[in-house]
């Protein structure tokens, strides 16, 4: 990298120091995960650029194009054009297209009751990337936050062809509980969702040390009114399940007798950590926290 220090917004995060190429690879993640998060396949994808280009090196927006290229290049999509200005901060992402039958999309609204929860990415990277903009975030940590937001979600892409699997959606800014709290919304539902979900490694620590984002602050209080969890229940331990994720896992609503089939095959497909982190039951559209499953 040059010796400009530019800060990349992804989503609802803000990366700070990130180098070039892997804030290319993490957009492109992040943009396509909205297709798989429907079932669907992705054909073709735009390029939105916007780049300060009298203060920004040349090899440095080079770079950040090289990594998005290289992810979709890896998802076997083609960036087909795009548009490109000269912005004052940097700008780059995706417009994403991606087919799939009628019959076979899947949204965040349409769980059944007794329904799984399933999550195939561990939480934790916003807390990442506030430790990271803090100085404190160590190699091996560094290394997991890369690697999981630049981990496609293709798993989604066979899912719309499961039969047990009824509602999906990615887990990305509002954090596991908010993305809980739209699925509950959209089926008429409530959501359990359990304390021990999966995190990424040293995520507990630093949770505890307080590290967060502003945005798992915000978030809570958007719609906290509509969440309720265990008594005493530390404010660290809150802030993990509102953590804005970037290129997030999937959540899948899945019927009970499939869900170790669809835990299997995640885990098999390379999403190591995916687990059961709650169900959705009969009641109002809300979020109960639970200690245990």
């Amino acid at each position: 990298m040059s010796s400009l220090n530019p800060v990349f917004s992804i989503g609802d995060q803000i990366m700070e120091p990130l180098p070039p190429i892997e804030f290319g690879r993490i957009a492109a993640t992040n943009a396509l995960s909205d297709i798989y998060a429907m079932g669907a396949t992705p054909i073709f994808a735009l390029a939105i650029v916007g780049m300060p280009v009298n203060v920004m090196p040349v090899e440095m927006i080079r770079k950040i194009l090289e990594g998005g290229a290289s992810v979709c290049a890896a998802a076997g999509v083609p960036i087909a054009g795009g548009h490109s200005i000269d912005s004052q901060e940097p700008i780059y992402g995706l417009v994403a297209l991606g087919l799939v039958h009628p019959d076979k999309l899947l949204t965040n609204r349409t769980g059944k009751p007794g329904d799984v929860l399933i999550l195939t990415k561990p939480l934790g990277v916003g807390i990442y990337s506030a430790a990271l903009k803090q100085g404190r975030l160590d190699d091996a940590g560094y290394r997991a936050m890369i690697a999981s937001t630049t981990q496609l979600n293709i798993f989604g892409r066979d899912l719309g062809q499961h039969p047990g699997v009824h509602a999906l959606t990615d887990v990305t800014g509002f954090g596991l509980l908010g993305h809980a709290l739209e699925m509950a919304r959209g089926a008429g539902l409530t959501v359990e969702i359990t304390a021990s979900s999966p995190l990424l490694p040293g995520v507990e620590d630093l949770a505890r040390n307080g590290v967060r984002t502003g945005a798992s602050t915000r978030n809570w209080g958007s719609y906290g009114e509509a969440v309720t969890l265990p008594p005493a229940f530390d404010d660290w331990r809150r802030d993990i399940l509102c953590d804005p994720q970037t290129s997030g896992g999937l959540l899948i609503a899945a019927d009970p007798a499939s869900a170790d089939d669809i835990v299997a095959k995640a885990r098999a497909a390379g999403l190591t950590a995916a687990a059961i982190v709650g169900r959705l039951v009969e009641g109002p559209p809300q979020v109960l926290g639970r200690d245990h499953e």
